[in-house]
């Protein structure tokens, strides 16, 4: 947020950046995994004492396979791990099995391995925007599982792949930084009360805070009029210009989700991150009572105010289902 102009990147953008390639080439600290079946920790090599260096060097080292986290916010104890896969050609690694394994940087023991799952963002044509279809470069999927650091400070991780009969190793591309400073709302604390731009503020003229085509539905509630007294999904994200191409997914997944049965007593919030719309005029206030300095983000509320859900990045349907069941009146 250096300088006069305020951004949110994407995670870390050197890593984005990678993950980037592996969604697009594919048609592109919070809750555990989403609902997809990752392998078996068995089926990946045991530890037994080795260090993060052994184990890459083990498995046939892969100069080709690129593994970007697609977040940024870690805190010790058991945290939410997304990221990408794909091959420098920018051909994408989807349907692999797939653990990380990961070691503090200033030493220690080789923690893993942590086998992940890929999650596709799709949804039912009826919610997927035509800002979504007609992006060549929209998120079509990721990979996720949990993965419990111990310490805070950088951590190296690596990756093992096994795709069609053949195992790789690769690095993360960024060392993960577990506990830096940050002020974003964490589960089990109250959440931020502000106000949120509502359609009827802008005169029916909802293209003022929200650039998905069409424009969503998640606009009808304040923030500060529900907050306490309904369970609330807000969810900040950009679809227009989201650097990752994450977000418009993710804005379609909770158009879904918001229309089931299951969340009726539910209020959606799609919260923009730019001001007119426009990244040249900065973060809206909304996205700096946050604390957010990456998108997308998505915040599920109790009835009581509190954060029940916190996830950055990607998210599926059965993720962000799970997410408000747990906080529905119907539950």
């Amino acid at each position: 947020m250096a300088g006069k102009r305020q951004s949110v990147s994407c995670a870390t953008r050197a890593g984005l950046a990678l993950a980037i390639a592996v969604f697009v080439a594919a048609g592109c600290g919070s809750s555990g995994p989403s609902s997809g079946n990752a392998p078996s920790a068995g089926a990946f090599p045991a530890v037994a004492g080795r260090s993060l260096d052994q184990i890459l060097a083990s498995d046939s080292p892969d100069q080709n396979l690129v593994v970007a986290p697609t977040g940024s916010v870690y805190g010790q104890g058991k945290n939410r791990f997304g990221f990408g896969i794909f091959n420098v050609d920018n051909s994408p690694v989807t349907d692999a099995d797939v653990a990380l394994y990961a070691q503090p940087a200033s030493g220690g023991p080789t923690e893993g391995p942590f086998p992940a799952s890929f999650e596709s963002l799709a949804t039912q044509k009826a919610y997927e925007a035509k800002s979504t279809a007609s992006d060549p470069d929209a998120a079509k999927g990721f990979y996720v599982t949990s993965v419990p650091f111990n310490r805070n400070g950088p951590w190296n991780m690596v990756a093992v792949v096994r795709e069609g009969g053949k195992t790789s190793s690769a690095r993360i591309t960024t060392s993960v930084i577990v506990g830096k400073p940050n002020n974003i709302p964490k589960v089990g604390q109250k959440a931020p009360s502000m106000h949120t731009l509502t359609a009827a503020d802008v005169g029916g003229n909802v293209g003022q805070i929200d650039t998905r085509v069409p424009h969503d539905d998640m606009h009808a509630v304040d923030l500060a009029d529900v907050l306490g007294k309904q369970p609330v999904v807000l969810l900040f994200a950009t679809p227009a210009l989201c650097q990752s191409r994450v977000c418009g997914p993710v804005v379609d997944v909770a158009e879904q989700v918001e229309h089931e049965p299951s969340s009726q007593g539910v209020d959606f919030i799609h919260q923009e991150i730019y001001n007119q719309n426009n990244a040249s005029k900065g973060l809206r206030p909304q996205v700096l009572d946050y604390g957010l300095r990456t998108e997308p983000w998505l915040f599920v509320i109790d009835k009581q105010g509190r954060i029940s859900t916190r996830i950055e990045g990607a998210f599926d349907v059965a993720e962000l289902q799970a997410a408000v069941k747990k906080v529905a009146p119907s539950s």
